[in-house]
C-alpha cells in the first residue's frame, strides 16, 4: 500500500511558521561567565549606574545569553549617540570575527536599592523591541548583593502594556478595557545559571574544605541600618512624586466637573430658548455647539508615572520588609547564641 509523502518545505518557512507559533518566554539562560562579568562591571564603577549587551540565541521558550559586554561610560558633556552605537556594532563585528555569538538579546544594567522602574526603561525596552522579538533586561543591584544575596533579575514588558504604550492610551478608560493595574507593567522571568561540564568540574576542585564560606558569614551582619535608611529616603520621594501625580487628578476631575456644570447650564437655555423659538414658529437650534469651549474634551493626565511610582513603592516597602525581617532573625540568633 503507497503512501503519501508530506511535501518537503524549505527553511523559510519552517523559520517563518516557527516565528508565528513561538512560545512565550519561560526562562533565562545564563551562563556562569556572564554573571561573573555584570557582577564585575556594576561593583567597580558602584555607585555609579551603568549598562551593557546582552548576547545570546532565543531558542524556543528559552533565552540563552552566552556572553556580553559592557557600554562605555559617556561623560556629561557627551551627547553624541552615534559613537555608542558604532562602538556596539564595532564590537559585535569582533565578536563575530572570532566566532562568538553575537547576537543581541536584551542588555543589562545597575541599579541602586531597587530604583529601576522608570520611563527611561520602559522607552530602551521599546526601542529593542523594533529591532528584536524577545528580549530582557537583566537587573543587577550591588547595595544588595553586598549583603550576601545576589540581587539579580531578568525582566521585560507585559505585551498589553507595550500595546498601550505604542498608542499613548494610559486613561482610566483603556486601562479598565485592558484590566491592566500597576502590577502589570512588568514581568519577571526566572533565571537559570548554566556551567559548561568543565567549569562545574573545576569548580568542585576549587570548593574549599569547610562548609561555611564567606558568602554566609555576611548574612550575619548585624548593622542593617545605612540599608533601612536609604530605602526609607527614597521611599519618602516616592510618596512625595505619588502625592504630586495624585494632585493632577484631583485637578483634572475639578475642571471635569465644573465644565459639566457648565455644559448643563447651557444646555438648559438652549432648551428654554428652542421652547420660544418653537412657540413663534421657528426652527429650534441644535442642542450641542463644537465651537463652544465648554464641549471641548479635557485631556486627561497619563497614569503611567503614577504606575511607576506605586511599582516603585511597593518595591522599597517589599525591601523594607525583607530587611527588618532578616534583621530581627538575626537578632534573636545571636540572643541564643550569648545565652548558650
Amino acid at each position: 500500500m503507497a503512501t503519501a509523502t508530506a511535501p518537503s518545505r524549505s527553511f523559510l518557512q519552517v523559520a517563518a511558521t516557527e516565528e508565528a507559533v513561538a512560545p512565550p518566554l519561560r526562562v533565562v539562560q545564563i551562563e556562569g561567565l556572564v554573571i561573573l562579568k555584570i557582577i564585575k562591571h556594576c561593583t567597580e564603577f558602584s555607585p555609579a549606574l551603568v549598562t551593557g549587551q546582552l548576547l545570546g540565541l532565543d531558542v524556543g521558550s528559552v533565552l540563552e545569553v552566552t556572553n556580553c559586554f559592557p557600554f562605555p561610560i559617556r561623560e556629561e558633556d557627551e551627547e553624541i549617540e552615534s559613537d555608542g552605537a558604532n562602538y556596539q556594532l564595532e564590537m559585535m563585528r569582533c565578536l563575530r570575527e572570532v566566532n562568538v555569538d553575537n547576537n543581541t538579546v536584551g542588555w543589562y544594567q545597575s541599579t541602586l536599592l531597587g530604583s529601576f522602574q522608570t520611563v527611561e526603561l520602559i522607552e530602551t525596552f521599546m526601542n529593542y523591541q523594533e529591532n528584536i522579538r524577545r528580549c530582557v533586561c537583566i537587573i543587577y543591584d550591588p547595595s544588595k548583593s553586598n549583603q550576601g544575596v545576589l540581587a539579580l533579575k531578568a525582566l521585560k514588558l507585559s505585551d498589553s502594556f507595550m500595546e498601550l504604550y505604542r498608542n499613548n492610551d494610559f486613561n482610566g478608560e483603556k486601562l479598565r478595557e485592558k484590566n491592566l493595574t500597576w502590577v502589570d507593567i512588568f514581568e519577571e522571568i526566572p533565571i537559570k545559571v548554566s556551567n559548561s561540564a568543565l567549569v562545574s568540574a573545576f569548580m568542585t576542585e576549587l570548593e574549599a574544605d569547610s562548609p561555611v564560606t564567606q558568602s554566609d558569614y555576611d548574612r550575619l551582619q548585624l548593622s542593617s541600618i545605612p540599608v533601612m535608611e536609604r530605602n526609607m529616603e527614597f521611599l519618602i520621594e516616592c510618596m512625595d512624586d505619588l502625592s504630586m501625580e495624585q494632585q493632577k487628578f484631583q485637578f483634572y476631575y475639578r475642571n471635569l466637573s465644573r465644565q459639566q456644570a457648565q455644559q448643563q447650564t447651557w444646555l438648559q437655555k438652549r432648551r428654554a430658548e428652542n421652547m420660544a423659538r418653537k412657540a413663534a414658529g421657528e426652527d429650534p437650534l441644535p442642542e450641542e455647539d463644537p465651537s463652544n469651549p465648554i464641549f471641548k474634551p479635557l485631556p486627561e493626565p497619563s497614569r503611567l508615572d503614577s504606575f511607576l511610582i506605586t511599582n516603585q513603592v511597593s518595591n522599597y516597602c517589599n525591601q523594607i520588609n525583607s530587611v527588618a525581617g532578616q534583621s530581627f532573625s538575626r537578632l534573636y540568633l545571636m540572643k541564643a547564641l550569648h545565652e548558650n
